[in-house]
C-alpha cells in the first residue's frame, strides 16, 4: 500500500475532524534495503600446502581455484600459482593429452561428451580443457557450448574448465599448459585440450599435447579446400564425423578422399601415418574404433620413444616461450619504456625515425644503454 503526502490545509481539517472517516494514518516507515546487521565474510585464503593437499587428493573445488590463481593478473596469485605448480608436478606427468580441433560446425563438444562418457566407461577420469577465445569487440567469450556436454558435466570423473583468452593467445596457452600439471596431479589420466576452430590456437595446442585430431565433417563442398594443410599436416588422426542417417555415404567418400590426401604428405618425425575413422556421436556408432586408433597411436610412439622425445622437446619450447612472454610483459611496464613510447611511435608515424630505429632505441632504454 503506498501512502498519499497530504498539504497544509488538509491538515488542519483532519486536525479538527480527527474522528472523521477520512482520515490518514502515517504508514509505516521505509525499511532499509540491505540487512545493517549483515556483514559480508572474506573467504579466507588456502595456503600454498592446503592447494598443493587437496589437489593430489582430487579435491575438485580446490583444483578450480587453483586453476583460478594461475589465470589470475595479480602478481601475488601468480607468485602463489608457480609454487603450486612446482609441488604438483612430481605428481604430473601420468596422463594422456589429446589436441581437439576442427572446422565450426563439426561437432566437438557433442563428439567430446559422447567420446568422454566412453572413456569414463572404461575407467579413466577425464579433464576437458577449452581454449576460449575472448572477443577482441565486447570482451566476452566466443565459445559458450560447454553447456551442451551435459551428460558429462555432472560425471564425477569429468572435469571441465573453458578458460578465456581475453585476447593473448599466449598467455591463454601458457596457462592451459600449467592447468594440465594440476590436471594431471589431481589424478585424471587422459586430458582433451580443445579448440575453438581452425587458426593459430591449433599450433599452441599442437605444442603441449601427445596427439592432435582433427575433426571434419562431409558433405560441406569441397572438403579437401576447407581445411588448411598446415593444420592436417600436424592431425594424427582425422575422424569424419555426423557418419549417420543419409550422411553415411557422404562420410564414407569423404574418409576415402582424406586418406588419400594424407598418404601424398610426407612421413611425420613420428613415423606415425595419420589415418581416418568415421563416427556419429549421436547415434554413438565408431566411437570406440576411433578410441582404439588412440591407444594404436599411443602404443605405436611410445615403442619408437617419440613419446618421451616429444614430451621432452615441448618442454624445453615451453622453457623459451615463458622467457619470450617473461620478457615481452616486463618491457612494456618498464616505467622508462611507459614514458619514451608514446613519443617515439608519434615520431614514426611522423616519418621522422624508422620503425627499427625507435624499436632499437626503446630496448637501449630499457637495457640501461640509453646514449
Amino acid at each position: 500500500m503506498s501512502f498519499t503526502k497530504i498539504n497544509h490545509y488538509e491538515k488542519e481539517y483532519l486536525d479538527e475532524h480527527h474522528d472523521s472517516a477520512l482520515n490518514v494514518t502515517s504508514g509505516v516507515a521505509d525499511q532499509p534495503i540491505v540487512n545493517p546487521h549483515f556483514v559480508r565474510r572474506k573467504k579466507r585464503a588456502l595456503s600454498t600446502p592446503q592447494y598443493v593437499e587437496g589437489i593430489l587428493r582430487g579435491d575438485i573445488t580446490t583444483l578450480s581455484q587453483a586453476i583460478t590463481l594461475i589465470e589470475s593478473s595479480n602478481p601475488d596469485h601468480y607468485a602463489q600459482a608457480q609454487e603450486i605448480i612446482e609441488k604438483c608436478l612430481p605428481h604430473a606427468g601420468r596422463s594422456i593429452r589429446i589436441g581437439i580441433t576442427g572446422v565450426p560446425g563439426a561437432g566437438k563438444s557433442t563428439f567430446i561428451e559422447a567420446v568422454g562418457g566412453m572413456v569414463t566407461s572404461l575407467r579413466h577420469k577425464l579433464a576437458v580443457l577449452a581454449i576460449d577465445p575472448s572477443s577482441e569487440r565486447s570482451g566476452g567469450s566466443i565459445l559458450g557450448d560447454k553447456t551442451r556436454m551435459e551428460s558429462i558435466s555432472t560425471n564425477p570423473h569429468v572435469f571441465i574448465r573453458p578458460s578465456p583468452s581475453a585476447g593473448s593467445l599466449g598467455g591463454v596457452a601458457r596457462k592451459t599448459r600449467e592447468t594440465i600439471v594440476l590436471c594431471e596431479a589431481a589424478g585424471f589420466d587422459v586430458i582433451f585440450i580443445e579448440t575453438v576452430g581452425v587458426g593459430q590456437s591449433e599450433t599452441a595446442v599442437h605444442s603441449m599435447v601427445d596427439m592432435f585430431m582433427l575433426l571434419q565433417i562431409a558433405g560441406a563442398g569441397d572438403e579437401l579446400q576447407g581445411i588448411k594443410r598446415g593444420i592436417m599436416e600436424m592431425a594424427d588422426i582425422m575422424v569424419i564425423t555426423k557418419a549417420d542417417g543419409e550422411n553415411i555415404h557422404r562420410a564414407g567418400l569423404a574418409q576415402t578422399q582424406f586418406q588419400g590426401a594424407l598418404r601424398l604428405f610426407p612421413v611425420p618425425e613420428s613415423g606415425w601415418r595419420p589415418k581416418v575413422y568415421t563416427c556419429s556421436a549421436v547415434a554413438r556408432t565408431g566411437l570406440e574404433e576411433v578410441w582404439k586408433g588412440v591407444e594404436e597411436y599411443l602404443d605405436f610412439i611410445r615403442a619408437n620413444g617419440y613419446f618421451e622425445h616429444n614430451r621432452n622437446r615441448q618442454n624445453k619450447y615451453w622453457m623459451f616461450e615463458t622467457i619470450n612472454e617473461t620478457l615481452k610483459s616486463s618491457f612494456y611496464h618498464d616505467s622508462r619504456v611507459e614514458a619514451a613510447l608514446d613519443t617515439y611511435q608519434k615520431q614514426v608515424l611522423d616519418a621522422q625515425i624508422s620503425s627499427f630505429v625507435a624499436a632499437h632505441r626503446l630496448l637501449d632504454l630499457y637495457f640501461g644503454k640509453e646514449r
